[in-house]
């Protein structure tokens, strides 16, 4: 298939009269004439690539009947537009050598015409998506719309990473004053935390030098991280503050006095039931066998993260109610996980648990399973509070 300088000096005018007839036929520019791409007009010269272009501008140029186009320039994917170009200047397209045509079939307008609306379907669902709409709970709840708001200010990264610097330093310096401020008060903590087993007559012993210093000051170590938590948090909440929107906003505040409360409560757990439990245990256990003389810092490592763990496990309610916010997890799936529920809270207690008593672990493992059912009946009642929402 072969074009002569003389026929490609009217292609021009064709190719616009094409043109024109496929925009009155489908009210767009149509590929081989033009297309329309992010808003700009693209003119696209019958398909050709660009060395076939620059060959038939030469040809309008030269008026050289010697130039001719060559069918090696046109790629198989838009030998239809070619043929169509050909067409419009009054040649044969059947006369388009057979080595141009053996790899695919011809592409209709039509298959370029759903080709282009498949572009513009998911250009339209991509712009969609950045600006909040058309998504799911998990996109809404991990990608919520921005809402401006009148405090927002607009920072730079290094204006971003300053005000992280000083927050981290402010958090710290807070909890090193409080940690120093224990450990002036280090002999008071020591007794708070023997009065599990001060009636049992245990006798604490310091085994090596210096060991009562050193454990003097991790348990004022442990106490001041403990209150100085809230500084901690409070600097956190204040960095990320800014970017959040009002619906994250409103979420924050719940999930983290929540969370924060239930910590609390399962140290005060820990210290009041669980610790004297298990003591008690080890305790009527070694009775008549052999003397209670229990290394001070032994002691204070196994009281310490017992308190520490049952804080942490009494978080299973936060973790559904994220849960069930984005959307992951029902209630009726929650409720109907109940029997591996069980299996499981026996074997966090076990592993969290630093004795390997079976009343020690069953006291913890209780309370985590009544706690996750508290956590799945909150979930229910915040669905039927949305649907309520939703009918009105």
């Amino acid at each position: 298939m072969y074009a002569s300088s003389t026929t490609a000096s009217s292609s021009a005018g064709s190719c616009g009269v094409a043109s024109a007839r496929r925009q009155a036929q489908g009210g767009r520019p149509r590929l081989g004439g033009g297309r329309w791409r992010d808003g700009r007009a693209v003119r696209v010269r019958s398909g050709m690539g660009d060395d076939a272009e620059r060959d038939w501008s030469e040809g309008e140029s030269s008026s050289s009947s010697s130039s001719s186009l060559s069918p090696e320039f046109v790629p198989l994917s838009q030998r239809t537009e070619f043929e169509e170009a050909m067409e419009a200047q009054g040649l044969d397209s059947e006369k388009v050598p057979v080595a141009t045509r053996a790899s695919s079939p011809p592409k209709s307008i039509e298959e370029y015409d759903r080709e282009f609306a498949l572009a513009e379907s998911r250009e339209r669902r991509s712009a969609m998506l950045a600006e909040g709409e058309d998504k799911t709970a998990v996109q809404k709840f991990l990608f919520p719309d921005k809402e401006q708001l009148p405090d927002d200010v607009e920072m730079s990264i290094w204006e971003h990473l300053d005000e992280l610097r000083e927050r981290v330093l402010v958090s710290v310096v807070g909890v090193g004053v409080t940690i120093v401020g224990c450990f002036a008060y280090s002999k008071q903590l020591v007794e708070i935390l023997e009065a599990p087993v001060a009636d049992k007559g245990v006798k604490f012993l310091q085994l090596s030098p210096g060991e009562f210093f050193f454990t003097s000051f991790k348990v004022a170590g442990y106490t001041g991280l403990l209150l100085g938590a809230p500084l901690i948090l409070y600097e956190i909440i204040a960095f990320v503050l800014p970017g959040l929107t009002v619906s994250e906003r409103k979420f924050l505040g719940p999930i983290v006095l929540g969370s924060s409360v239930l910590f609390y409560v399962g140290l005060f757990f820990s210290y009041a039931v669980l610790t004297p439990a298990a003591l008690t245990f080890f305790v009527s256990y070694a009775d008549g066998a052999v003397e209670s003389l229990w290394s001070i810092d032994k002691y204070f490592e196994f009281v310490l993260v017992l308190m520490l763990s049952t804080g942490l496990s009494f978080q299973v309610p936060v973790i559904q109610v994220l849960l069930g916010q984005t959307g992951l997890v029902n209630s009726d799936t929650m409720f109907g996980a109940w029997r591996y529920v069980v299996v499981g809270s026996v074997v966090a207690a076990a592993v969290l648990t630093p004795s390997t008593d079976p009343f020690t672990q069953t006291l913890l493992a209780a309370p985590l399973i009544g706690l996750y059912l508290g956590g799945a009946g909150l979930v229910r009642l915040t669905e039927q509070s949305k649907s309520t929402g939703e009918l009105q």
